[in-house]
């Protein structure tokens, strides 16, 4: 019964959590990122209209350009062997359309990607046993890691506040809340803070601003209508919010804001352009999102100020409830993002050489206007080192290979970005919601103990729903009766 058990819970589920999040980016949220651009509108000297469109992303299995110019299928154990990169090249189906007429459509290789060992993409997944063995792969490995210059690397879990989630906290009678608004790989911090019973806001550049002049500015232009969407039993803190604003219509809010945002230029466009992309944008990024934003800040500015009578009681944010893991999928994806859309990532040097070359009195093929490298550079050298987008270090690391439980361990790693030289001492601590779901046992001692940790056995690592597939879910439910809010 115990080999039973340990067949079972080691040999098969103990990366999977890393490799489903592997192939889900592979397999989806490269062609999301894609899709969030669309097109690419180069600016060409003479004025005419030229749109790029992005049709398709197809991903090929691992494959090395040999020096004779023949292309073959690389191993997992020639990439060790020859100190390779096991990798597979991104194509991506482009479509020109000049002046309205549509032009041929190119394949053009964008760059390359790291495959994970075991992965659908690796040559490893459809082998049995003994194609394993022919191959030189260990048929007991269990995959889960990268080979990067012919070493074996692993991308260790990395522990997170849950998004979309507020937070509610009370220390030395100041109340706050906190709230990482993501849509779509975009992040935005939020903070509330009731101290002296007025309750000011935080995000992007919009720095402690009163909190009800943003719900003035989305529509809520009457005291009453702010006094029922936060509480009609919290008036009197409302109306002191309100007498601290200075500032009675929408017309006037929006201008209260633009202040407060040091915008002295375009108020209308910008103070837009901050309630619409900036504001929780994960309840959208268009204006006819407004009212549920609304809706929802008027909430957290009511939980904060019952928070601050005693009303409720603060969250508990070593509750795992209030935590996320970022997986080998997700952090390969902000770092994929961050090289593909970023102010000097790969369509921004896709439109400059454009530009450049048409200067020169001639249309490019699309391929020539590609940089590869900088994807293969980022990606790789950050694969290379560990030091990730956002500041994140030691995010890759060397995969330990003293033995075989050594191994399963570092697989299992979980990383929490809290500073080991800082006290911590709630976060360190065994909580309860760990049960099941962390060792009690598995974390190093010194600075870094209860701040790194390990999966336990009986752990199971869900994925989110994409708005998509939230969407196809609320219509089910929709269509069988079920009310959803």
């Amino acid at each position: 019964m115990k080999e039973e058990f340990l067949e079972q819970m080691i040999d098969r589920n103990v990366v999977k959590h890393q490799i489903e999040s592997y192939n889900r980016f592979v397999e989806e949220r490269i062609q999301a990122i894609l899709n969030e651009v669309g097109s690419i509108e180069p600016e060409l000297p003479d004025g005419e209209d030229l749109v790029i469109k992005i049709v398709d992303v197809d991903i090929e299995r691992p494959k090395i350009n040999e020096a004779d110019g023949s292309v073959r299928k690389i191993t997992p154990r020639e990439a060790r062997m020859r100190d390779l990169t096991y990798s597979s090249e991104i194509k991506v189906q482009m479509t020109p359309i000049f002046e309205g007429v549509k032009q041929e459509s190119e394949e053009v290789t964008i760059g390359e990607i790291p495959v994970m060992i075991g992965s659908d993409l690796c040559w490893t997944s459809e082998w049995d046993d003994e194609e394993k063995r022919r191959n030189g792969e260990d048929p007991e490995d269990t995959g889960g890691y990268f080979i990067i210059n012919g070493s074996e690397k692993t991308i260790v879990s990395m522990e997170e506040m849950a998004d979309n989630k507020p937070i509610y906290q009370e220390d030395d009678g100041e109340q706050t809340c906190r709230i990482n608004s993501e849509n779509s790989g975009y992040v935005q911090r939020h903070q509330l803070v009731r101290d002296k019973d007025i309750v000011e806001i935080s995000f992007a550049n919009v720095k402690n601003t009163p909190a009800i002049a943003l719900i003035r500015a989305l529509g809520y232009e009457t005291d009453k209508e702010i006094v029922e969407a936060i509480g009609e039993e919290y008036s009197s803190d409302v109306y002191l919010n309100l007498y601290e604003v200075d500032a009675s219509n929408q017309e006037e809010a929006y201008e209260y804001v633009g202040r407060q945002a040091g915008i002295t230029s375009d108020v209308q466009e910008r103070v837009d352009k901050i309630l619409d992309e900036y504001l929780l944008p994960h309840l959208g990024q268009e204006p006819d999102s407004r009212e549920d934003k609304a809706e929802l800040l008027a909430s957290m500015i009511r939980n904060v100020i019952a928070l601050g009578k005693g009303d409720i009681t603060e969250d508990d944010m070593d509750h795992y409830a209030n935590k996320r893991l970022n997986l080998a999928g997700e952090l390969l994806e902000m770092q994929f993002r961050s090289v593909f859309l970023g102010k000097w990532g790969l369509v921004a040097r896709m439109k400059y050489n454009f530009q450049k070359s048409a200067k020169r009195g001639r249309l490019p093929s699309l391929q020539s206007t590609v940089v590869s490298d900088t994807l293969n550079k980022q990606i790789m050298g950050a694969m290379a080192t560990g030091n990730w987008v956002g500041g994140r270090t030691g995010v890759c690391q060397s995969l330990e290979r003293n033995n075989r439980i050594k191994t399963l361990a570092h697989l299992r790693n979980i990383v929490s970005p809290l500073s080991a030289d800082r006290q911590h001492f709630e976060a360190r601590d065994l909580h309860p919601t760990h049960w099941g779901r962390i060792c009690p046992i598995k974390t190093p001692e010194g600075m870094n103990i209860g701040l790194r940790t390990h999966l336990a056995m009986s752990a199971n690592v869900s994925t989110g729903m994409s708005k998509m597939e939230k969407n196809s879910l609320e219509m089910k439910l929709e269509e069988t009766g079920i009310e959803v809010e």
